[in-house]
């Protein structure tokens, strides 16, 4: 017969365990199982959650990924609406906390510096966007903005809008970003003719077009860095 979480030794109970030795003590499982509270008669909420995280591939950002409707399915039992919606803002908090971090960094002058200040915010999405990054000439982000949803294509992204933005924050320096959800970073035929748009508007209006950049999960395509701006 399984024991449930109050019938364990007292230094093996996740909320007693943290309190003892601290978080970093802690397993993934054990975390979640201290955010849901509690998992069914027939299961603890550390074994519940090692299944859930299990079958994510014990990946965190995929169980960002996951919906509602997957975390409340059958298999699951324990894990009601009230629950998933828990382990769903506790994920939106860590991402946030990464974008908070991100955003700390005084100088966005390369590919990288963009990526992470970026990824927070693109990598769940399931349909890819466009952000237009404003900087000053010593690449410190002024604004960023978002220019489209749903694709990148010529008449998505306006070029010409991206030029106003720029020049009504006095901004010398810009950086477009957009994701892939597929986590393909190479770019479209649309990437190409987009990119060649805003290099050549840019030129004209005497602004910096410091980089374009496709985001996914784990890699990032820059143009920069490609030589192909």
């Amino acid at each position: 017969m399984k024991l449930n979480i109050n019938q364990w030794a007292e230094e093996d109970r996740p909320r007693e365990k943290m309190m003892r030795l601290g978080a970093e003590a802690l397993s993934n499982a054990e975390l979640l199982a201290i955010i849901i509270g509690s998992g069914s008669p027939q299961e603890s909420a550390v074994d519940l959650m090692k299944r859930v995280l299990n079958d994510c591939s014990n990946n965190l950002n995929t169980l960002g990924k996951m919906s509602i409707n997957e975390l409340t399915s059958s298999k699951y039992k324990g894990l009601g609406p009230a629950k998933a919606i828990t382990i769903m803002a506790a994920c939106e908090l860590g991402k946030r906390r990464q974008k908070e971090k991100a955003e700390e960094r005084v100088r966005l002058d390369s590919a990288m510096s963009i990526y992470e200040l970026m990824k927070p915010m693109m990598q769940d999405l399931s349909e890819e966007e466009a952000w237009l990054l404003m900087m000053n000439q010593n690449f410190k982000l002024i604004k960023e903005i978002r220019l489209s949803h749903g694709g990148i294509t010529e008449t998505a992204v306006d070029v010409r809008l991206i030029v106003k933005n720029a020049l009504l924050c006095n901004a010398t320096v810009v950086a477009l970003c957009h994701n892939h959800p597929s986590n393909n970073p190479h770019p479209s035929g649309d990437d190409d003719n987009i990119t060649r748009r805003i290099a050549e508007a840019c030129k004209i209006m005497r602004l910096h077009f410091l980089d374009h950049l496709i985001i996914t999960d784990d890699h990032y395509y820059s143009y920069r860095e490609e030589g192909r701006l």
